[in-house]
């Protein structure tokens, strides 16, 4: 908007009675922009007055001087002035504004590199490099940066990227090998679609059709969201693909449908508990089969190559169809207690939908080439094994129609900030995190482990538990769970079987806690950047009920499940 000038006469008074009682020419006063905040209190004494063209003109006082506001087009402008000026005859001053601090939170920032600092002067262990033992010092003062949030993630990651160049630790080329693997642009695709998915109205139309059925009570959708992913779950090898590119822009548009939106306040009235509940069952369905997970076949191969005995599709789905029913049926209703809905039934909400439905009316051509786009899609995701077609390829694909055919803009791709800022900090993570294993560090780790335990004399029952929990909690440090499965599963896997642990029975639990560690933090498997990023629960609360959900379903699989594995013959 072109700058505006207007001049006012005014007579002050040395008397402030005799200011809040008239206001009148003739000295020019200073009008300025104000696009931060109102000007100071109204003065009821002081009639409103107009002045052509631009609306409503309302006398303001503060204690030291006055504020004129002259609201015109929806922005405010205020006429200020100190009254010892205006009393002397001097023009009025424009008192500079102080600006607020637009920079990072200091405390965070400062716990996030003393953190770094203290790891970095520790004496380097035996066995451990140098560069391996300050890059493990940069990447915990990452994750502390990306707990406490000084700045946005991505920010906080690009910054221990640049550490790890400037301190010559990695090399620019091994600081940004992340941005090279697919998981990361998987995810960022994922939110280009869920762009397409709701902005065509198919997801609301979807959204509808769930609550109609199920919408009576949140419990009852939150359920038919969870059997519906585990059911795609053998078919859809992608963790990443399934949560992201299929139920995320299905629950974004629930819970909008729902009047649970980010930013306003209504977040707990549905989206926080379902968000947290589809991305903790997702690792759950995607400890269940075989297929349901792309690092899953890892875990076999490398059993085979460890103990020389095969993990087949039935096996895998044998061994963990009892304890993953039993984890899926407890940990929505777990959640559902400790992390609840505000809202919990709505009686009337079928009836709604299907009005809404009947609104909508038949699918517009947009919603017709989105549903393709989507199925075909998914037939790749199914098929890609058979095709050579792998996850990420079958995105690009489906993204690429929806761009030609105008369904979704690469503007709009361009704004979507959430799926660039994830795509950051993710890709920053899986390279730090994958270098910490080439420089031997976890190596050095899994050998301590084994040392430690093997040590201790115990039953390979108790050994074995000591193992599980090391495997599982380690996971803090990997941003992949093939990752953790190449850098760590032979090496636990070859312990437990030395200590009495029946091989194949080890092999299997590893397996299957895999997949189940995943859902320790918004880094830990690729359907976690997913949901995290749709911002319905904060971090701290995420990694707090990660963690215990972590100790339920370890409770659960090594309970109920080693119940289930003994009486099948599996140890």
């Amino acid at each position: 908007m072109a700058s505006l000038a207007l001049a006012t006469t005014t007579s002050l008074s040395p008397s402030l009675t005799t200011l809040r009682s008239r206001v009148s020419p003739p000295k020019p006063a200073i009008l300025r922009h104000d696009n931060n905040r109102r000007a100071s209190r109204p003065i009821s004494t002081l009639p409103a007055q107009r002045t052509a063209g631009l609306g409503t003109l309302r006398p303001l006082v503060s204690s030291n001087g006055f504020s004129r506001a002259v609201k015109s087009g929806g922005r405010v402008l205020t006429v200020k002035a100190s009254a010892s000026a205006a009393a002397a005859g001097a023009a009025p001053v424009v008192p500079a504004e102080k600006k607020p601090w637009q920079g990072a939170s200091i405390q965070p920032l400062i716990a996030s590199i003393a953190t770094g600092i203290v790891l970095w002067f520790i004496p380097v262990p035996s066995g451990v490099s140098r560069n391996a033992w300050q890059l493990l010092a940069i990447f915990l003062a990452t994750i502390v940066g990306i707990i406490t949030q000084p700045l946005p993630l991505g920010a906080v990651a690009l910054m221990g990227l640049g550490a790890s160049v400037l301190t010559k630790t990695l090399t620019f080329a091994a600081a940004f090998s992340g941005f090279g693997d697919p998981i990361p642009w998987l995810i960022a695709l994922a939110f280009f679609f869920a762009r397409g998915f709701i902005k065509t109205g198919l997801g609301n139309r979807i959204a509808y059709q769930f609550v109609s059925l199920f919408g009576s009570s949140s419990l009852g959708l939150g359920y038919s969201l969870v059997f519906s992913e585990a059911l795609l779950a053998p078919a859809i090898p992608s963790v990443s693909a399934r949560a992201g590119g299929i139920f995320l822009p299905l629950v974004k548009s629930l819970c909008v449908a729902c009047g649970s939106n980010v930013g306003d306040g209504t977040e707990k009235k549905l989206g926080s508990w379902l968000m947290l509940t589809c991305f903790q069952t997702s690792v759950i369905s995607s400890s269940m089969f075989l297929t349901a997970m792309a690092a899953n076949p890892l875990s076999a191969t490398l059993t085979l190559n460890t103990i020389k005995q095969t993990i087949g599709w039935t096996d895998w789905a044998k061994a963990a169809t009892v304890p993953g029913l039993v984890s899926l049926i407890v940990v929505p209703l777990l959640l559902y207690v400790i992390y609840p809905p505000t809202v919990k039934t709505s009686p009337d909400a079928p009836k709604l939908a299907r009005e809404k439905l009947e609104k909508m009316g038949p699918m517009s051509t947009n919603e017709i080439v989105m549903a393709g786009t989507l199925l075909l899609t998914v037939g790749l995701w199914i098929f890609g094994g058979i095709l050579n077609v792998d996850a990420v390829t079958a995105a690009i694909v489906g993204l690429s129609i929806l761009l030609v055919s105008g369904v979704v803009t690469w503007k709009e791709c361009l704004g979507e900030a959430v799926a660039w800022d994830t795509l950051t900090w993710f890709a920053a993570l899986i390279a730090m995190a994958g270098y910490l294993n080439k420089y031997g560090l976890i190596s050095w780790f899994s050998q301590t482990v084994v040392k430690f335990v093997g040590g201790l004399g115990l039953s390979w029952q108790y050994s074995f538990g000591i193992l599980v929990l090391l495997y599982f909690y380690s996971h803090y440090f990997f941003a992949s769970g093939a990752a953790h499965i190449g850098a760590m599963f032979t090496a636990f896997l070859s312990v437990a079987s030395a200590l009495g642990t029946p091989p194949y029975f080890g092999a299997m639990v590893l397996a299957f806690l895999s997949n189940l560690m995943g859902g320790l933090t918004h880094y830990g498997i690729g359907s976690a950047p997913v949901f995290y990023g749709a911002n319905y629960v904060p971090l701290a609360k995420w990694w707090g009920y990660g963690f215990l959900i972590s100790v339920v379903n370890i409770i659960i699989w090594l309970g109920v499940g080693g119940a289930w594995w003994k009486f099948i013959g599996l140890w």
